[in-house]
């Protein structure tokens, strides 16, 4: 079962004892600036702190899938999840007196390196009026898709990062049945997602657990479509 809520510390336990691996100041860093960018941030529930119930499990879901999978797992991997959502907001990485002469992404670079950098911003998604349409929806599409050819070429360690992303997400929608990301999941999951766990290399502990969130959320999606048929009854 994926992770849906941990501390901090609950991290830092499960990077020490399970994993093995030190927090080092390399790690330290990326803590501190996940918690500077994260740390006001809701989730679509409006209550539920982005940190506690996004980063800090997904990072937690990624380390077990390398241990459970006997992949290698170093500091790299986990600086990655750490910091996989903190390209979304570039504006709050900036430290106030090294962005005058770096810039948001070199400035990113110079604190975590290059892997770690690419990534961030492989998994970033692109601004909406970056991709052709002549509507809000076709440029979604059209984004998908995009996103969609960018991780099935990605490496080893970006798949793992999105897929635990997903899960989460997916896992907290479930608890929003009216959220407009409901069906969007559903699609997404369809289309690309579920079949996306099974393609070389093949994770089959994330795909049995996208396909549970799916299940739930396919459910969820016809108990809410059978009760408003009811109300207009």
């Amino acid at each position: 079962m994926a992770v849906q809520f941990a501390s901090k510390k609950d991290l830092i336990s499960v990077i020490e004892n399970e994993a093995k691996l030190r927090v080092d100041s390399f790690v330290e860093g990326a803590l501190s600036m996940a918690e500077e960018v994260h740390s006001d941030v809701k989730r679509e529930d409006g209550v539920s702190p982005f940190l506690e119930s996004h980063i800090w499990p997904v990072t937690i879901d990624v380390i077990r899938h390398y241990l459970s999978a006997n992949k290698p797992l170093t500091t790299l991997q986990i600086v990655s999840s750490i910091l996989h959502d903190v390209m979304e907001d570039n504006d709050k990485i900036l430290d106030p007196y090294a962005s005058k002469s770096y810039g948001s992404d070199a400035y990113f670079i110079h604190r975590f390196g290059d892997y770690v950098y690419k990534v961030a911003t492989t998994l970033k998604v692109k601004p909406l009026d970056s991709f052709s349409g002549n509507t809000d929806e076709e440029r979604e599409d059209e984004r998908f898709r995009q996103y969609c050819g960018t991780l099935a070429k990605s490496d080893y360690d970006v798949k793992v990062i999105k897929l635990a992303d997903r899960i989460n997400n997916m896992r907290f929608i479930s608890k929003i049945p009216y959220h407009e990301k409901v069906k969007r999941y559903i699609r997404e999951a369809e289309d690309f997602f579920i079949a996306f766990s099974l393609t070389p290399p093949r994770m089959d502990d994330f795909y049995e657990k996208i396909r549970q969130a799916y299940t739930e959320l396919k459910n969820l999606n016809e108990k809410k479509d059978e009760i408003v048929v009811e109300n207009t009854n």
